[in-house]
Formats: structure tokens, sequence, C-alpha cells
């Protein structure tokens, strides 16, 4: 199963959330093909977005959720109270998290444990800079936050990992050739491919390049941003997702 899916970031109204999610809707998005789509809008939208595809098979995500299950925690909000929106997956980790609001390996770690105990998916995000991409130092960087990310965590099968380096991702990302990703993908699949659910690719993920990323031995799937930001665009990369396993 290649998981493909896509995070709104702080974009959109809930107008464009519904418009986006009835889309999905109409599309008569199926699994079977061999995709399991998700899509992960803002706090606001996460209850309207699962409403509308309740009984499809888009599963709907959360950015961001807190470890403690309640209590004087300002502004956070809660693994239940995501799940009460609507939430099945919870992101966590991205490197905007980690650079503008503190998320280290620890909090991370302590997210995944909370997520699997009320029966959500943790998607981790992991991913070095340019400077230890350029520095040949990649390989042990990304291990080393996947690992601190699972401490503890005796039933990992449900993880979903999301390797997005940083030099790759957001509007003046530079797009990966093959052969940047290849030897990363190859140390994931051997150390985690029998443990978690998936290992997905995320950065400068587009039309153009999605079937030949997913054709890299090792990824089992695509956590895609602006090409994705539309219902049109999400739905031709599901369609192209699914194409590489006919």
């Amino acid at each position: 199963m290649l998981w493909v899916g896509t995070s709104w970031k702080m974009n959109g109204t809930r107008a464009f959330a519904r418009e986006y999610a009835h889309e999905l809707a109409e599309a008569g998005i199926s699994s079977a093909d061999g995709v399991q789509p998700f899509v992960i809008p803002s706090f606001t939208a996460i209850d309207a977005v699962a409403d509308i595809l309740d009984g499809s098979d888009v599963i709907v995500g959360a950015q961001n959720a807190h470890w403690e299950n309640s209590g004087a925690w300002t502004g956070e909000v809660s693994m239940l109270q995501a799940k009460d929106a609507g939430a099945t997956i919870i992101e966590m980790g991205h490197s905007e998290r980690r650079q503008y609001f503190g998320e280290t390996d620890q909090t991370v770690n302590a997210k995944v444990k909370a997520a699997l105990a009320h029966d959500l998916i943790p998607l981790v995000c992991f991913g070095e800079s340019a400077e230890v991409f350029e520095s040949d130092k990649s390989i042990d960087f990304i291990v080393g936050q996947i690992d601190a990310a699972l401490e503890g965590v005796e039933d990992t099968s449900r993880v979903l990992l999301a390797y997005e380096p940083i030099w790759a991702i957001g509007e003046n990302g530079r797009p990966p050739r093959r052969e940047d990703l290849v030897a990363a993908f190859d140390v994931l699949n051997e150390r985690y491919g029998s443990r978690v659910e998936a290992i997905l690719y995320g950065g400068s993920v587009n039309f153009d390049n999605n079937q030949e990323l997913l054709g890299i031995p090792g990824v089992g799937g695509l956590f895609i941003g602006r090409s994705a930001w539309t219902g049109k665009g999400y739905l031709t990369n599901l369609r192209l997702a699914a194409q590489t396993l006919q």
C-alpha cells in the first residue's frame, strides 16, 4: 500500500476546506487501487473535512497535538481533542515546528507514544539541512532523529515516517534528484521498513517527479505540499501514484 497525503500548513479557510473535501468526496477515491489517501488541514477545518469525507477512504489528520491528555497548556490541542475533531493521523516533528516552535526529538517521542495510546497514527517527519547534506552526514543525522522518536516504543507497526530533507521543502526548496535519495532510502528501508507502516518522501513533489520518486526502492508513499493544495492537484497526484502500481 502506498500512502499519499498532503498537509495544508497554515493555509485555507473553512470554505476552502469544504470545497476541497467535497471535490475529493465526489471523486469517489478508493484505496482498493493500492493507494491510501490522507489529508491534513488546519485545525479549524478538521471537523468540517472529516464530516464531508466520512465514509470515504480518505483519512483526515492534524498538523500537531500535545502529548498530555489535558491541563494548563494554553494554546495547545491534545491528542484526544484532535481525535474528537475527526483526526486519525497526527503529524509531528516537522522542520518548521522544530525551527520555530521548539519541537525536539524528546517531544516528538512523547507525541508518538501519546498518539499510539489514543489509537492514532503518528506521522513522524524528519530531515536534514543543506549543510548536513552537503557534508555527507545525512544518514547519521536522520537515523538519529528516527531512533530518538521511536525510543521506548515497543510496537511501531502503525507509525508512518516521512523523510523531508529541509533543503528540498518549501517554496525555495530544490527538487531532489534520484541520486540524492537512493542511499538514504536504502538505509531507511533496511533499518525501519519492516517495523513501520510505511516510509514516505516529502519535499518538492510535483506531477513531473511523482512517479520517479515512487520508483525509488523503499519509498512507500508521498507527503505532498504545493502541488496538492487544490483538490484537482491532489487527485492528479493520487492518479499518478496509482499508475505506478499497474
